[in-house]
């Protein structure tokens, strides 16, 4: 998949480098993944939450922190909404 957005996922990476490491790896996963249903996510992220509108939230380092993004997936593109902390994630 095609993935938009990624400086979102860098800068918040510089701010809180203890999740750096999972998101490269999450980032390496989903530009070598073909998802075409919600299903396929869920198989490879058991705790991912499906919201309206082709949004996902994946839990990074445990529930410590929430990345949402738009998976398109007819084109094979993920946009990344946003990332924060657990309670910015409350607050969304």
């Amino acid at each position: 998949m095609k993935v938009i957005g990624i400086t979102k996922l860098d800068e918040f990476a510089d701010k809180h480098g203890d999740v750096r490491g999972q998101l490269a790896s999450w980032l390496g996963e989903a530009k070598k993944a073909e998802w075409h249903t919600p299903a396929e996510i869920k198989a490879r992220y058991a705790s991912a939450s499906f919201l309206a509108d082709y949004h996902v939230v994946f839990n990074l380092k445990g529930k410590k922190y929430r990345l949402e993004v738009v998976v398109g997936y007819k084109n094979q593109i993920i946009s990344i909404s946003r990332i924060g902390t657990h309670a910015e994630y409350s607050k969304w």
